[in-house]
């Protein structure tokens, strides 16, 4: 049996999304995008109606991925635990990952490595801690071995000693190593390492 739409109209507090009416009551809402081809007077199958409930569930996940994207880049492991949490079912879930993923607009190798890069110019550590934080983060760990293959922890240790060197300027050589191990331990440097760019530093 077809029912009729007598009345479209935005919703209040989103003006995205379209109420729609069936025979002189509201029925349900869907995203502006397919409610484009809808007027009055249409007449709706149950078929039909069941597609575009469909559809708004795909439509609504996908501009949800899309608005945690417009914060910062992000993982596919980390979108699919946000859709998980409002309750998305998995087919909706696999669908706005390869959707978003033929977009360009999840790349979990492109993420790696900006994630790296950003470490690297801000907050030198070791491999193992960079690729401890890409785990948290969800990426697989093929990708994560790609992206930390040319790091050299020795070029990284020295990097952390130059940055926290001015903070200890003053300190003779015992203190000095003692903030500088303590300081290279806490962004995952081992203790050889750690010494050697220490001394390193010191040195020159």
């Amino acid at each position: 049996m077809n029912r009729r739409i007598t009345a479209l109209t935005y919703q209040q507090r989103n003006r995205n999304r379209v109420n729609i009416f069936l025979d002189g009551e509201f029925a349900f809402g869907v995203a502006q995008i397919l409610a484009a081809w809808l007027h009055v007077g249409m007449e709706l199958s149950e078929e039909k109606i069941s597609e575009l409930q469909s559809a708004d569930e795909l439509e609504t996940a996908y501009q949800r991925a899309l608005n945690l994207l417009s914060y910062r880049p992000r993982t596919a492991a980390e979108i699919r635990r946000k859709l998980e949490r409002w309750g998305a079912q998995e087919h909706v879930i696999v669908n706005t990952l390869e959707r978003l993923t033929r977009n360009g607009l999840v790349n979990d190798a492109a993420f790696s490595q900006r994630w790296i890069e950003n470490r690297i110019e801000t907050r030198p550590r070791s491999r193992r801690a960079l690729s401890y934080e890409l785990k948290q983060h969800g990426v697989e760990p093929e990708i994560i071995e790609k992206a930390i293959f040319k790091i050299d922890d020795n070029e990284q240790a020295y990097l952390a000693a130059k940055k926290q060197a001015r903070k200890l300027k003053q300190l003779e050589w015992k203190e000095f190593r003692q903030k500088m191990l303590r300081h290279l331990a806490q962004r995952g440097f081992d203790y050889e390492t750690s010494s050697a760019a220490t001394r390193k530093f010191w040195d020159e």
